[in-house]
């Protein structure tokens, strides 16, 4: 018999179902009891049945933890899971992902969810487009898969500030993932907000979210248990019922772990030294899972491209599998990070090393959501591991064209310098958060006097300076390079001293993410003496329509700019933009951001999804603060996600 693989991939042990275990059923009523009772009189017809009928609303479930494995209505189920962020896919290609995936052999999603993308202003919500968590988690119980969700809030994840939102930096005394109580205050209000959203989609209420994640990797962060059970009450409160659950690395388990819950572990693939952590830090039993399975990495700025073995990824899934291991491979799909929400690493050893916005990841699906060689090995392997009776889905087929376009002519262009916005002024830089604002840059002005040759410091840059004096370009400061200092020559008299300075990601993960503030956090000092009396003009880039473009001529641009241009389709698909010859920056499709380059590298090419283009007119805006002169844009029908250039 064959059928597609369902929303409930059991498990194919034959051992028996645990006598022990904590059910989450969420009222069950006498004919749910009865059904269960009955269920061993129905016959293997009936039981494959099962697997449609929990796309039904009335049907509800029940999911528990066994000695040795999950239960699902009692019986036996290995989660097969693949991590896919919905704020990384354009919405309309969430169901197109999901149908990959379930082609694939999962039965399960695993997803973050982004505080900073929910709360971009404090007490304003936004559960919308991409944003839209909820129909993310319904679109997947209409694909027959179910979901692991993980809102934690602390996420990680290579994204802007471990997914905090900016605003809460604006208490300079406030201490994130902390039981300070303004933290706690910020992070309840949220929390409840979520619950309303996403806690009747739970398996206790007749959903299809299995289980929910308690914080994340707080192990690698500090140990205090009184703070991790303050956030499993803030989740019962907001509703989160069901199963609840941690995370960590295997070390870093006996600081991160909450006695009483299911303790997972990330980045552990032996399957003898899996059983063994979780059988101790939880009383001898499993079930055993593990939430990170990473058969890919991510990319930072100016290093090569991350790529693993698949053959020896697919050995090491099928050894987890064969052992009766739950899993949830870190990532199934990555996409990409847009809307400046890279985030950055940094700990005591290594320095601040920005995220790339391409979250490719080298996943079994590529940033654009086309299955790879790895994507088709790990399909082998999950097939050996069906229940009885079952097959794969056929892989879907590609219904979107990859394509090259004709040069996209950039006709116009806003120079920065002539599009600045009214300006605050104080004695001395302010922060970002100062300024009340999140991402993207800030200008900072002042007049110096004559000198021959200064040298120009700025302390606590936060994260990459263009400095500028009278409009030309005088040099460049990176805190990734531990760049703060800049020697100025012959500075003529009152001469205009700019210095563009770019939040290039908040750190999310390590020791410094409670040190998060951006911009000129301190002081700017020329030969040692202070520089007091400063313009601060805020440029978040978030809405461009107040620009003001002219023409493109020939004449040469010595400051940053946007170059615009226009170009029809009759056709959609994905394309790909090439920022050779661009310095750095980000770049505007139709109103989307989507998302930074860096000639630097290992990223030279952005991402365009076909749903974001137009049959007919077409809008692009570029911004480059490095390089000038650009009267065109190419386009690739690929990505080049490999190029560090030589110096």
């Amino acid at each position: 018999m064959s059928i597609n693989l369902s929303y409930a991939q059991r498990s194919k042990s034959k051992s028996k179902k645990s006598k022990s275990s904590k059910s989450v059923s969420h009222k069950t009523t006498k004919k749910s009891k009865s059904s269960r009772s009955s269920k061993s009189k129905k016959s293997r017809r009936g039981r494959s049945r099962s697997y449609a009928r929990v796309r039904e609303e009335s049907v509800r479930h029940t999911f528990a933890l066994g000695d040795s494995t999950f239960l699902l209505d009692d019986e036996p189920m290995q989660m097969i899971s693949g991590e896919m962020h919905y704020t990384r896919i354009p919405h309309q290609e969430w169901r197109e992902r999901m149908r990959m995936a379930k082609a694939m052999g999962l039965n399960t999603i695993g997803t973050y969810v982004f505080w900073n993308a929910h709360e971009p202003v404090q007490g304003q919500y936004d559960f919308t487009g991409e944003n839209n968590i909820a129909e993310f988690v319904r679109t997947a119980k209409e694909e027959g898969l179910f979901v692991v969700l993980r809102p934690s809030p602390y996420v990680c994840a290579e994204w802007e500030f471990g997914g905090y939102p900016w605003w809460l930096l604006k208490d300079k005394n406030m201490k994130v993932r902390s039981q300070d109580p303004n933290f706690i205050a910020a992070y309840r209000n949220y929390i409840l907000q979520l619950g309303k959203q996403l806690s009747p989609l739970l398996v206790t209420h007749g959903g299809n979210i299995l289980m929910v994640q308690i914080e994340n990797e707080y192990g690698s962060y500090s140990d205090d248990k009184e703070y991790l059970d303050l956030n499993r009450k803030i989740f019962l409160e907001a509703g989160f019922d069901g199963l609840l659950f941690t995370c960590d690395g295997a070390e870093q388990m006996p600081k991160g772990y909450l006695p009483g819950f299911l303790p997972a572990v990330n980045g552990l693939d032996n399957p003898k030294e899996v059983k063994e952590l979780i059988n101790k830090y939880h009383n001898g039993k499993g079930p055993y899972y593990v939430a990170e399975w990473y058969p890919g990495w991510f990319d930072v700025w100016g290093t090569g491209h991350h790529k693993s073995n698949a053959d020896a990824d697919a050995k090491k899934l099928d050894e987890i599998l064969s052992a009766g291991i739950s899993i949830n491979m870190y990532m199934f799909h990555g996409g990409t990070t847009r809307d400046f929400m890279n985030g950055a690493n940094m700990n005591t050893k290594d320095p601040y090393a920005p995220q790339t916005s391409s979250y490719d990841y080298d996943a079994p699906l590529d940033e654009a959501g086309n299955p790879t060689p790895k994507y088709y090995k790990f399909r082998e392997v999950i097939a050996k591991h069906l229940p009885p009776g079952t097959h794969l889905p056929p892989v879907p087929e590609k219904h979107k064209m990859t394509m090259a376009l004709e040069l996209i002519k950039l006709t116009t262009v806003a120079r920065l310098f002539d599009n600045l916005p009214q300006p605050v002024t104080n004695d001395r830089p302010m922060g970002f958060e100062d300024l009340n604002q999140g991402y993207g840059f800030v200008l900072y002005r002042t007049t110096m006097h004559s000198v021959n040759k200064a040298l120009l410091q700025l302390t606590q840059l936060r994260d990459y300076a263009t400095v500028y004096v009278n409009g030309s370009q005088a040099g460049i400061m990176d805190r990734r390079l531990k760049q703060d200092t800049l020697t100025l020559n012959n500075v003529p008299e009152n001469a205009t001293l700019d210095i563009l300075v770019e939040n290039n990601g908040r750190i999310n993960y390590g020791p410094f993410l409670t040190d998060n503030r951006h911009g000129i956090t301190e002081k700017v000092t020329l030969n040692n003496t202070e520089l007091i009396g400063w313009k601060m003009y805020r440029l978040p880039f978030d809405n461009l329509t107040r620009l003001r473009y002219v023409p493109n001529s020939n004449a040469e641009q010595v400051q940053p700019a946007f170059y615009k241009g226009r170009f029809s389709l009759r056709i959609t698909g994905d394309t790909y933009f090439d920022m050779t010859g661009f310095g750095k920056g980000f770049v505007f499709l139709n109103g989307h951001n989507l998302g930074k380059y860096w000639g630097i590298g290992p990223q030279q090419t952005i991402y365009v999804p076909a749903a974001w283009l137009k049959r007919g007119l077409n809008e692009v805006a570029v911004f480059d603060e490095l390089n000038t002169n650009h009267t065109g844009l190419s386009t690739l029908d690929h990505p080049v996600l490999d190029n560090v250039p030589k110096n």
